[in-house]
């Protein structure tokens, strides 16, 4: 099950589309939907629990917490719309792109995925433009 939050004025249009694209992505990798929980924020917000839960005083796109077990993928996604879009910016690629680019992100973390080294980073950019090619299969 996937459910999506809000705590600031943003919400996503057709969230079916994003769940099916979602689910698609987890099913890609071999995995199992479990129960994912997108929650759309500012950059306060974020910020707040990067600092309260991982003790990072950083601004992020986004923070995930893994409640997987085994290869059932489950987890808590805090995206800042504020990062993304000054993601967006810097990037100079559209919103929903960078949007797909975080959300993909966060799933693939969940999935085992990592991107500390460059290598894992390739990896990491690799996955994510074929998980976001995914989402337009259906559009």
């Amino acid at each position: 099950m996937i459910e999506f939050n809000y705590e600031l004025d943003f919400e996503l249009n057709k969230e079916p589309y994003y769940s099916d694209w979602l689910t698609r992505v987890i099913e890609t990798e071999a995995k199992k939907l479990g129960n994912l929980t997108y929650i759309f924020c500012d950059d306060a917000y974020l910020l707040d629990i990067n600092i309260k839960y991982l003790d990072h005083d950083t601004y992020t796109d986004i923070v995930t917490f893994d409640y997987c077990e085994g290869d059932v993928v489950s987890g808590d996604l805090f995206i800042s719309i504020e990062r993304v879009i000054e993601n967006a910016k810097e990037y100079n690629v559209d919103f929903l792109e960078e949007l797909h680019r975080v959300m993909s992100h966060g799933v693939l973390h969940l999935m085992g995925f990592k991107d500390k080294t460059d290598a894992d980073a390739a990896l990491m950019r690799k996955k994510e433009e074929e998980k976001i090619k995914l989402f337009h299969v259906e559009h």
